[in-house]
């Protein structure tokens, strides 16, 4: 007695539709990261490259000329993410809940105001807050004024303890519409059936949000902070707007995006260093793999117990 086997059809057309995807991401993406890799390992010797192997990571840790720097860098990077961590998340997901709201008017309106700033140039945003604050011809001293608040101005982008906070919290206002819109999909996806089981045991306002609402949306949570991680440690343009390529004053608001345009390209009397360059570019992405993997692994698979 024969069995007839019948073999699964190879789908060729999803390779068809995936090649030019996988092809356009391979060039622009895949190959420029390696490359990056492979020049992190080598350095120049007059007119010729030669392999360094790690040794260039050894002088960006340890060499009193690059490591001071680094660090430097990496640790406003870190305050520049923990700024957005704690303001711009917590800020979007109490606006969902508020807009959330069916009783809300006009929260079209609300949604769409708040969500304008996301797409405005950095550049415009950076030159913008720089005239508002200026000491001389900004608006904000005389606004302050108005309401009797004068005395608490200070020119905030011009001294180092307030320059990165200053610009930590411009770029919350300018990106706090993405984690609001994520968040409120994340609300209007939660079946109305959960909803009214929670009014009928008389869980209702405040409540209801944080003890129905919130688990449900842990995972949009998550998903929000990894792309909050992933957008501070590629930061650049902001800071470059602002305050320039020295991201003054005295590198109170240096990141790793501005140390390295310094290094690969140069700047003024400094001579550009592709492969010490190379080795910033590299470290911050293991630096965003690593929180990239911590995610994925750590947290996201407690996270599924709350989808549907």
């Amino acid at each position: 007695m024969s069995i007839d086997v019948q073999k699964r059809p190879i789908r060729w057309h999803i390779a068809v539709f995936l090649a030019p995807a996988v092809l356009v991401y391979t060039a622009v993406m895949i190959l420029p990261l390696f490359g990056t890799l492979q020049l992190s390992l080598f350095t120049a010797d007059g007119q010729s490259r030669v392999f360094a192997g790690l040794d260039n990571f050894h002088r960006l840790f340890f060499d009193p000329r690059w490591s001071a720097t680094f660090w430097n860098a990496l640790w406003n990077n870190t305050w520049f993410f923990i700024i957005h961590m704690l303001v711009q998340n917590p800020i979007g997901i109490a606006l969902a809940a508020i807009l959330s709201s069916p009783r809300l008017r006009f929260s079209a309106f609300y949604r769409t105001a708040i969500f304008v700033p996301t797409i405005l140039s950095f550049v415009i945003v950076g030159f913008a807050f720089k005239l508002i604050l200026s000491p001389l011809w900004g608006v904000a001293p005389n606004l302050l004024d108005l309401v009797g608040l004068k005395s608490l101005f200070t020119p905030w982008l011009g001294k180092e303890e307030y320059a990165l906070t200053t610009l930590g919290l411009i770029s919350v206002w300018q990106f706090v519409g993405i984690p609001m819109m994520l968040i409120y999909a994340a609300l209007l996806s939660i079946p109305d059936e959960v909803i009214e089981a929670a009014e009928c045991d008389g869980i209702t306002g405040m409540a209801q949000f944080w003890k129905i609402k919130l688990p449900l949306i842990l995972p949009a949570i998550g998903i929000i902070s990894i792309l909050t991680f992933v957008g501070n440690f590629n930061a650049f343009d902001l800071i470059y707007a602002a305050q320039g390529a020295l991201a003054g004053p005295n590198y109170s608001t240096d990141i790793l995006g501005t140390f390295l345009y310094r290094t690969f390209f140069g700047f003024q009397l400094q001579t550009g260093d592709p492969y010490m360059g190379s080795t910033i570019a590299s470290m911050m992405f293991f630096i965003i793999l690593a929180g990239v993997c911590v995610y994925l692994f750590a947290i996201q698979t407690r996270l599924r117990r709350y989808q549907f």
